[in-house]
């Protein structure tokens, strides 16, 4: 049967399932067959070739003739495949019939879907630490000529941050910027001082300052994700925004301008 896989799968591309094909193929070889025969011949199982036949006969491409023992013969190929053919055009005629419909129907929805925006789409409010966490890889990863950022404690992520570093190394080697601006005290953790090292070393512009206002990320002055403490609760809780708006994106990006500028280029205190 191997030499015969190629027209089996050809008639199975018609249409046929793989059994049936190799149904069909058996009783082409010869005038008649019992369904025992054509089971060991096409090396279907002995129960499924019952059906198998009885589906070729329905489609028109086998012909049952009764007597003390049934026997079954094969439609000429030319006849098989013409009806195999037939079956695939009205298949595909009507599809043709779903589709054109189904794109008629759905067309008007999506143009009008177009002319409406949901206020403030722009913005994901976002609580859960690991969600938040999330979005500070991913809008390290989707910087491509420009990273700022304001990095104060607590942080929802580990003081080492190695997706950033590797975000940093890529941006710094296709001539982007990165910098930096931490707090005196997010130094006094191991971590993050190690952090903070191994980011200068991968290319990282860091400079240091008493208090920051907020944590603050701003990525290719499009994107941004900032925390928003509670001024009232005073908890260690915060939602973090995540924005994607130019022109929030470009007034915040002269925000920490404005703080770079008056930062340190080195800590307080040696750490």
């Amino acid at each position: 049967m191997e030499s015969e896989e190629g027209p089996v799968n050809d008639l199975v591309s018609l249409g046929l399932a793989r059994y049936e094909a190799r149904v069909y193929l058996a009783l082409v070889r010869r005038e008649s067959y019992t369904a025992a025969e054509v089971a060991r011949e096409a090396d279907v199982p002995r129960q499924r070739v019952y059906d198998v036949l009885d589906a070729l006969v329905r489609r028109r491409l086998a012909t049952a003739h009764p007597g003390r023992v049934a026997t079954f013969s094969a439609v000429a190929p030319e006849l098989a495949v013409a009806r195999l053919m037939a079956l695939q055009r009205e298949t595909l005629e009507r599809l043709d019939r779903v589709s054109a419909t189904l794109t008629s129907t759905l067309v008007p929805i999506w143009a009008d879907g177009r002319s409406h925006t949901v206020p403030l789409d722009y913005v994901e409010i976002l609580r859960d630490p690991k969600s938040i966490s999330e979005a500070f890889t991913d809008i390290q990863n989707h910087a491509q000529r420009e990273l700022l950022s304001f990095s104060k404690p607590p942080f929802v992520a580990p003081g080492l941050n190695t997706p950033g570093i590797r975000a940093v190394r890529r941006l710094r080697r296709n001539g982007g910027s990165v910098r930096a601006i931490y707090t005196h005290d997010a130094l006094a953790d191991p971590e993050t001082l190690d952090n903070v090292r191994r980011s200068s070393a991968a290319g990282e512009e860091c400079r240091f300052a008493a208090d920051l206002p907020l944590k603050l990320v701003v990525a290719d002055a499009s994107l941004v994700l900032c925390d928003m403490p509670d001024p009232v609760a005073g908890t260690g809780s915060t939602t973090a925004l995540y924005i994607e708006h130019p022109a929030l994106a470009a007034c915040l990006r002269l925000a920490f301008l404005t703080v770079w500028e008056g930062a340190q280029t080195a800590p307080a205190e040696p750490v």
